[in-house]
This record gives C-alpha cells, structure tokens and sequence, in this order.
C-alpha cells in the first residue's frame, strides 16, 4: 500500500511530539532532588547505622561464642571492656595472645587498634556509640552445654543484657537465664 503526503506528514507529526515534555522534565527534577536531600541527610549521621551494627555484630558475636563452646566442649569468655568486645578461651582480662578466639572468617570486621590484630574475633565500639552492661561484672562466659555464667562472681547468674545507645534510641542485646538464648 502506497503512503498518501497527507499520511506522511500525520506519521512525521506523531514522531516528532514522543518525547517528554519539559514540565514533566522539571517534575521528575524536583523529584529526584527532594528525595536526594532526605536521602542524603542520612548519610551525615551514621550513629543510628553504628548503633544498630554494632548491636547485631554484639548479638552474632555472643551466639557465635556459645556455639563455639558447645562445639569444641569448652568455656568461652566473652569480655565487656570499655573500647571493645571480645572472645577469650581464658578467664583472664586482658586476653592472652595464645587464648584469643579466631575469627570466623579469618579476621573481625570491626577490629581496629583497639583489638589489635585482626584475627582475634574483637569488636570495637564505634565512636560515638556508648554500651553499658545490666551487671556490675565485665565477663560472661558460656559452659559446654551453652548456659551462661558468671565467671566473676559467685552468684547465680539471673540473665544478662548489654544496652547500647548511639542516636538517642536505645537497643538491647540479652542472654537469657539457663537457655543462654541470645
């Protein structure tokens, strides 16, 4: 079928109007700038982000040590110190080089020169980042069976819960009592 001019140029009008208009041009600008400042605003305070990390790498980091002592049939000491958090074959404080627990993965994270090397599983606290403990002792422990205790003191343990704050808000990360449920 032969092409009439008249439909010929009604073909090369339609083309030309496929494109966007420029309102919608600058809509979808506007857009994208009001969700690039919300977005953005986000970024410059990153205690919410470190807070919330380091509670998840504090609850992986005790799960990981109560799994380790029923695994290898031994006492695992996780220490509470005031830059860091730790594993340790010993109850000593500081750790021994020789007790230091390894890192799943061959080196921590969040080790930085408050823990030293980085095959020792060691978390850092965050700077900015605060941590308190439920009780006045700075070590638990997990026995063979996985139940917690109290290494430092000899009364019962009654649970415990290390309350971490880094942007006003406040997130818990507990150990149960007998279960040792983290």
């Amino acid at each position: 079928m032969r092409r009439t001019p008249n439909s010929m140029t009604r073909h090369i009008r339609l083309r030309r109007h496929a494109g966007f208009t420029m309102v919608e041009l600058i809509i979808v600008m506007v857009l994208i700038g009001i969700l690039g400042a919300v977005g953005m605003s986000m970024f410059f305070d990153r205690k919410g982000y470190d807070a919330e990390a380091f509670a998840e790498q504090s609850r992986a980091m005790l799960r990981y040590a109560q799994k380790l002592a029923v695994g290898q049939n031994r006492m695992v000491y996780v220490q509470f110190e005031e830059d860091r958090i730790a594993l340790c074959y010993e109850n000593s404080m500081p750790c021994a080089p020789a007790a230091q627990v390894h890192a799943p993965g061959g080196s921590a994270s969040g080790a930085d020169a408050a823990c030293g090397t980085s095959a020792w599983y060691c978390l850092a606290r965050p700077s900015g980042i605060e941590y308190s403990t439920s009780l006045p002792f700075n070590q638990i422990s997990f026995d063979a069976l996985g139940r917690p205790d109290n290494p430092s003191s000899k009364d019962e343990f009654a649970g415990f819960s290390v309350e971490i704050n880094g942007d006003g808000s406040s997130r818990s990360v507990g150990v149960t009592l007998e279960t040792g449920y983290v």
